[in-house]
Formats: structure tokens, sequence, C-alpha cells
């Protein structure tokens, strides 16, 4: 898995590729919480990840709790149809800001 970070209007953008995995997982973890510690709003770009595990899962949640405790947002745009489906199975889109760019 490769993460790259830019800002785009003021929010802090982590392009994500490859597979967020239980040997991943903690990468994302931590570009998460290093991103969410300026309080501004991040948004994880997933359209280039092809895989999604219980891991990859936890390291969200914890990046929502993290944006919600510093009163900011962390939201995931463009999953791929499997990460949106595993999304839903656990009801995590009930919880996260989830977008689609068209």
């Amino acid at each position: 898995m490769t993460i790259s970070e830019h800002t785009d209007n003021g929010r802090i953008v982590l392009d994500i590729e490859g597979r967020v995995d239980a040997n991943t997982s903690a990468q994302l973890q931590d570009a998460i919480i290093t991103a969410l510690q300026t309080a501004k709003p991040v948004t994880v770009d997933f359209a280039n990840v092809q895989y999604l595990s219980s891991a990859g899962l936890r390291a969200l949640l914890l990046g929502h709790k993290q944006a919600t405790s510093k009163g900011t947002t962390m939201e995931i745009s463009n999953p791929s149809d499997f990460v949106t489906s595993v999304l839903n199975a656990v009801g995590f889109d009930k919880i996260l800001h989830i977008t689609r760019d068209m």
C-alpha cells in the first residue's frame, strides 16, 4: 500500500493505493492520525484500494473517532464496489461520511 498526501481547498487528502489489510492498516492509521493533528478536515481517497480487511476497518473507525474528538471530519471518498460492500456489511455506511466523485 502507498499513501500520498496533498491539500485541496483546506482539506487534507490522503490518496491510498493498494490493499488495506493486517500488514498495512497501521500505516493507514498513522497517516490518518497524523493528518488529523492539524484539526483540518481529512479525506481518505479509496479510488485505488482493491481490498479492505477488518484491520483496515479498525483504522478507519479510530480515524473517525479522532476527527470527532478534534471537532473536524474525516470522509472516505471513491470506494470501489468491493470496499463499499464491506463498509455497508458492517454498518460503517451509517457511521462514516462516504462520498463518490463522479
